[in-house]
């Protein structure tokens, strides 16, 4: 049963109980992100998420880390582009204590300074990681060069001159104007009843209240990022591959062609037994991994393949893309594959919702992307309602024109034309 609850404070709490388990997973869920900083900014979010396990005004960095050790829970955190997440997994009979320490590091965080200067130096490692993990650093190159001087198109890590910049001050007066009850849901599924999270929630987060005011931080990021169609290359002659990238704009989440999206994106390179994957993978072995996939935010979207090949092969790479991208949008799908891909993405959505970590992250997303849970069975039913027609009507609306590009590595001086890129 899935409750849901405005609190006095403003803050939304969102339960679904699950009696077949004894877990409970509670998160804390902020509806700003990388999107919603201005540039100078860029990357706040993602440190102050590091930071608030740095020590709070009533526990510090090891008593945090010895508490959830003591009860076997896990608790883990992430920025993304438009909220950012912090969540703990624990036994039910632990929950008031997990509700109590995440009540305490969202709330009351120090911000030391010593500890910064520690945790910048773990964030520069952490853009090395990026740096030295190709099909990230790709992506980025992309979606830097897709939604040019918008926040969408920035590293939610930030960068080195901006994370390096950070002062005490700056963290805590963007804390203060986020982390405000209208921009904070929080999300708990599992072994739980309703009522008793709504009290130690209530009393967790009492000091949210103080904070009553604008939940909302101004417009910064809000107005949807134009498009650009470009080709970026960057040359790393130590890298042994070709990493290519290639997107086209899609659907915000609510927008009511996203399950024939999902189909489409099945079928094109999400499966293994998509046509990428067979086509370009299996039949030639030309990649080790190829792949689709669809990113969906409140007011856009984004297609996007991603291919790593040898040097040589990657215009061949390219060219079989293209011919798979033209012959979805321009050829009839065949009864059998649109069932396959029905069954796949049904399929996978119901066994992802077996731990209550997992329902608890489908609370919230549906929470943040529409205002309200869509049943499953609702779901389940327009995944099955999504005609042939639908999935080739779909390609003919985000595959026109020509598909900007990134790529990455050992290209040996190798450009795609715009007419390789051309649909």
């Amino acid at each position: 049963m899935i409750v849901k609850e405005t609190l006095g404070s403003g803050l939304t709490l969102v339960t679904e109980a699950m009696p077949e388990v004894r877990s409970v997973t509670v998160g804390v869920w902020v509806r700003r992100g990388s999107r919603h900083e201005t540039e100078k900014a860029s990357g706040i979010s993602h440190f102050i998420e590091h930071m608030v396990f740095k020590g709070t005004k009533h526990r510090s960095a090891e008593r945090i880390a010895a508490e959830v050790d003591s009860i076997g829970g896990f608790m883990d955190a992430f920025t993304a582009k438009e909220y950012a997440s912090f969540h703990l997994k624990v036994l039910d009979e632990h929950v008031p204590l997990a509700i109590e320490i995440l009540g305490d590091i969202v709330q009351n965080p120090l911000f030391d300074a010593a500890e910064m200067g520690r945790e910048k130096q773990v964030i520069f490692e952490e853009m090395s990681m990026v740096e030295d993990t190709p099909d990230d650093l790709v992506t980025e190159l992309f979606a830097e060069s897709f939604w040019p001087d918008h926040p969408l198109g920035r590293p939610i890590l930030g960068t080195r001159a901006t994370v390096g910049r950070f002062k005490r001050d700056d963290l805590a007066l963007h804390f203060r104007r986020v982390y405000r009850p209208g921009n904070i849901l929080i999300a708990a599924a599992g072994h739980l009843e309703h009522g008793r999270v709504e009290e130690l929630v209530a009393r967790h987060f009492a000091g949210l209240g103080s904070r009553a005011g604008a939940s909302r931080d101004g417009r910064v990021g809000m107005a949807a990022p134009a498009t650009a169609r470009r080709t970026v290359v960057r040359s790393k002659r130590n890298l042994e591959q070709v990493h290519i990238c290639l997107g086209a704009p899609a659907y915000a989440q609510d927008h009511p062609d996203r399950y024939a999206c999902y189909l489409l994106n099945t079928v094109l390179g999400g499966s293994m037994s998509s046509r990428l994957f067979q086509n370009v993978r299996e039949k030639r072995g030309l990649v080790y991994t190829i792949s689709s996939g669809v990113t969906s935010y409140s007011d856009t979207g984004l297609v996007t393949v991603y291919a790593g090949t040898r040097p040589e092969s990657a215009r061949e790479v390219l060219r079989l893309t293209l011919e798979e991208i033209r012959r979805l949008r321009d050829e009839p799908l065949g009864d059998e594959e649109l069932r396959r891909a029905k069954d796949h993405v049904n399929g996978g959505l119901v066994l992802s919702l077996e731990s209550s970590g997992a329902r608890m992250n489908h609370l919230a997303r549906q929470e943040l992307s529409h205002g309200r849970q869509i049943p499953l069975a609702d779901i389940l039913a327009s995944v099955e309602a999504v005609s042939a027609d639908d999935v080739r009507r779909v390609a003919s609306q985000l595959f026109s024109g020509r598909l900007a590009a990134s790529v990455l590595g050992n290209t040996k001086g190798w450009r795609p034309r715009d007419q390789e890129l051309s649909l």
